[in-house]
């Protein structure tokens, strides 16, 4: 936080694939990647250069480079959860789209300041100098920090996307995610538990995925601030609660004539977009709201429904619902 900023540290003296070694990498809340470059000295030139060679190769990294930098470092330790414990959310999908250079020193030359100014103000590269002084006033110590470009002032521009690697975990096309709402007065786990199915809707951004969920896809189903509550295959296409049937002791039912505990109703839902989308499911595992599956750093997303790539979250989640590896992958999932 002496930087003005909560940071979650990657490693000390990092290694490149230059034959440097980074002081210090650190990740922020927004995934995006901070290099610190440590001098007791005042900055010379040559420094700035540092930083962009540190910055060119930073940006190569990966989603998966990050974490093995993370694990190097900390071994034992997870990510996920680790990221949970500074910031208080789990880690984007996305980790180092961009990054952050910062060279930490007792004071600033004439040549650095210049040609970082430069370097900010034309081109929008994302270096800055924090240098720090340290005093002595009636027998209290204290450190101020300056930095050579105020970001409180400095205009916020787009940063270029880092483009090397890819940034978010690898899908192996075993599983789905689902989000369920389950909040009174609205839908109800104790519905879709019993009947097998996952529903959602209210709005186009609420009922697109839902209706885009592939059949046969094999799906964990969370309740958002709980946790995760049911393992299951989807075994059919979406549908309207007028035209959606489940099976009910062997027995196919109409939805809609079931006496259903949850409210599935919502302004405007004679149009598709606003209307509630039910997809049958064949339930593999289901837990009861109290029993709901969660650890900090665990896999949450305000979409109905995606793809599950993080592998934190998967092992955590077989464990718990006692499901072997999926050998063969959901190749028709798109």
């Amino acid at each position: 936080m002496i930087l003005g900023e909560r940071l979650l540290l990657i490693g000390r003296q990092v290694p490149t694939s230059h034959g440097t070694l980074i002081d210090l990498l650190a990740v922020d809340a927004e995934g995006e990647l901070h290099v610190l470059e440590l001098k007791r000295e005042r900055t010379p030139r040559e420094v700035v250069a540092q930083a962009l060679d540190y910055g060119a190769w930073v940006q190569s990294l990966s989603h998966d480079d990050v974490l093995a930098l993370f694990a190097s470092y900390q071994p034992g330790v997870a990510f996920e959860q680790a990221f949970d414990e500074c910031f208080g959310s789990s880690p984007p999908e996305e980790l180092n789209t961009s990054h952050n250079l910062t060279i930490v020193a007792s004071g600033v030359d004439g040549a650095t300041e210049r040609i970082v100014t430069y370097l900010r103000d034309r081109y929008d590269v994302p270096i800055n100098v924090a240098f720090f002084n340290y005093f002595l006033d009636d027998g209290r110590e204290y450190l101020a920090r300056t930095w050579l470009a105020d970001e409180a002032v400095t205009p916020v521009r787009p940063r270029a996307r880092n483009s090397s690697g890819s940034k978010r975990e690898d899908w192996d096309g075993r599983y789905w995610y689902v989000s369920f709402g389950d909040d009174p007065g609205s839908r109800s786990w104790d519905d879709a538990s019993n009947f097998g199915f996952i529903s959602a809707g209210g709005g186009l951004w609420y009922s697109r995925t839902i209706r885009a969920l592939p059949e046969g896809v094999h799906v964990f189903v969370c309740i958002p601030k709980r946790g995760y509550v049911g393992f299951g295959t989807v075994i059919g296409p979406a549908r309207r609660l007028a035209d959606a049937v489940v099976t009910v002791d062997g027995v196919e039912r109409k939805l809609s004539e079931i006496d259903l505990v949850g409210n599935y109703r919502h302004p405007n839902d004679e149009e598709d977009d606003n209307a509630e989308w039910f997809a049958p499911l064949r339930w593999g595992t289901i837990m009861s709201r109290e029993h709901a599956v969660w650890k900090p750093g665990m896999f949450a997303n305000q979409n109905s429904a995606c793809k599950l790539s993080n592998k934190f979250t998967v092992e955590l989640l077989e464990e718990a619902f006692g499901i072997a590896s999926l050998d063969e992958p959901n190749t028709d999932a798109g």
